[in-house]
């Protein structure tokens, strides 16, 4: 505990008041490469610290980050390099539905998975219907 307390009460106060932070705005102007420099890693913990705090306090950071990391396709025939379906138009009877959210339980037909995907995730994801005349 005593190194915590040394940092915050003795080295973190020694660093701040080393930082060569102008007194006003045009002084920013007069600030040598050496100064800008010793700005740099003050500069950076305070982006993390905010980047983080953005991320876990703010909805839509945790939808967004959400979504980067989860895969279009969760399950469906992950041994094969591509999943690839074809049909010939005079085998549809009157029209079908095919799914384009990759969470259907009878893919490539829809089942209407993708209302529960869409509101879990924001998205506005619908099948691809083909009818024949």
């Amino acid at each position: 505990m005593e190194p915590i307390a040394h940092l915050v009460k003795v080295s973190l106060p020694n660093y701040l008041s080393g930082l060569p932070i102008p007194d006003s705005f045009l002084g920013w102007f007069k600030l040598g490469v050496r100064d800008w420099m010793s700005l740099i890693p003050f500069g950076a913990a305070v982006a993390g610290v905010t980047y983080v705090t953005y991320v876990a306090f703010c909805p839509a950071a945790k939808q967004w980050v959400i979504k980067k990391k989860a895969p279009i396709n969760p399950s469906i025939r992950k041994a094969e390099a591509k999943v690839v379906d074809a049909f010939d138009i005079e085998d549809i009877q009157d029209k079908a539905a095919f799914c384009r959210c990759w969470r259907s339980k009878k893919f490539p037909y829809c089942d209407g998975s993708h209302g529960t995907h869409n509101t879990e995730t924001g998205d506005n994801v619908g099948p691809v219907v083909v009818k024949h005349k």
